[in-house]
């Protein structure tokens, strides 16, 4: 009935309106606190797809020698965050865990390694359980298929466990590390041959720490040193138009998100309203330690004509490019759509009917 009824008041409206503001943008970053946070470094998150589990990679001294896994956990995603704790021996080794990556189902946690038992200076490894009540089984290296002599690192796994991006200094690269790709028909099947994301992603310079979006539209990566960067390392993104296109030409998150302390490791939330990151090689100011995680809401920008107020005239926009794959219009069901103008960005800007909007700057 609400779609009816807004679709009858854009119809009836007569308005019509030039599109001059539209996509996305990021609220204020905001440190996770001292229950993850410290004066060490807690680095690499990873938000479960329910929005319930944090993993991420620290040095606390808890005996350890070097990096583990950690995971937090709350009760729902407006409680606070709980006490963290790591992910057993099973995962962790005295040598360096890092980076984990878990599908959508709980059952796969992908992560990288020095520990003995790979083919190069880091590896990437796979662990699986038969449900989520169970714990973690041994680590399996994911083999010469994937695994080189090189470096290989922070493996990001699409929720059906389909699709896998990380980087490595493997031959055959751009520069000093390239973001790679493998994938395989279903999850009993083999990884696929690593494909390079080709050089509208990688440069001659250093891309790393890829995750992809859950809806596979959206490939959020760290980069150095970029042209019109802010720090030594920035988040950078770039989007599909469709499932069959290349990935479009990469964005720079811009100053809300990246400064002159460096931000790198995103990882973004299956809804994908909040962005979770880490900064180095010192915090950002609002920090605890060496390096800390932040997070971000991702905020679709809705008022279309950017006359301050959402209403019957940003409802027109829309379906003035109804059924196309205008970017400025193209806000739901993630912030940076879908591929189609059509209800999901309706449906969105219905959320924020009658608000009153100070002029954002969207993500360009």
């Amino acid at each position: 009935m609400k779609k009816t009824i807004l679709l009858v008041l854009v119809l009836t409206s007569g308005l019509t309106t030039k599109v001059t503001n539209a996509d996305f943008t990021f609220g204020t970053p905001t440190n996770l606190g001292p229950t993850i946070n410290s004066q060490y470094v807690e680095s690499a998150p990873f938000i479960s797809p329910d929005g319930l589990s944090l993993l991420f990679a620290s040095d606390w001294p808890d005996g350890s020698l070097d990096y583990d896994l950690w995971v937090t956990t709350r009760a729902s995603t407006s409680e606070p965050w709980g006490e963290p704790v790591k992910l057993g021996q099973m995962i962790n080794t005295p040598d360096t865990e890092w980076h984990p990556s878990i599908t959508a189902d709980g059952l796969e946690l992908y992560f990288d390694s020095d520990r003995p038992g790979g083919e190069g200076s880091q590896d990437l490894w796979v662990s699986k359980r038969e449900s989520t009540a169970d714990e973690w089984g041994a680590p399996v290296n994911l083999g010469l298929a994937i695994n080189t002599s090189e470096f290989e690192e922070a493996a990001s796994i699409s929720p059906d466990g389909l699709v896998l991006v990380w980087d490595s200094d493997r031959p055959g690269g751009f520069g000093e590390s390239d973001i790679w790709m493998s994938t395989r028909s279903t999850r009993d099947d083999p990884w696929g041959p690593p494909v390079n994301l080709g050089p509208n992603i990688n440069t001659r310079d250093l891309e790393a720490t890829a995750a992809l979006s859950a809806d596979g539209r959206a490939l959020f990566f760290t980069a150095w040193p970029w042209s019109q960067g802010y720090g030594d390392f920035d988040i950078w993104m770039a989007r599909k138009s469709n499932d069959s296109t290349d990935w479009n030409t990469p964005v720079n998150l811009g100053p809300i998100i990246n400064t002159a302390y460096s931000e790198y490791c995103p990882s973004i939330s299956s809804d994908g309203m909040t962005l979770y990151f880490s900064d180095l090689p010192m915090p950002r100011p609002g920090g605890y330690g060496l390096e800390d995680i932040w997070q971000a809401p991702i905020i679709p920008i809705v008022d279309l004509n950017n006359d301050g107020i959402v209403d019957a005239n940003d409802m027109c926009i829309i379906i003035v490019h109804w059924g196309t794959d205008e970017s400025l219009c193209d806000i739901g069901p993630m912030p940076w759509g879908d591929g189609i103008v059509d209800v999901q960005d309706l449906i969105v800007l219905a959320e924020h009917l009658f608000e009153e909007i100070p002029p954002t700057e969207p993500v360009e």
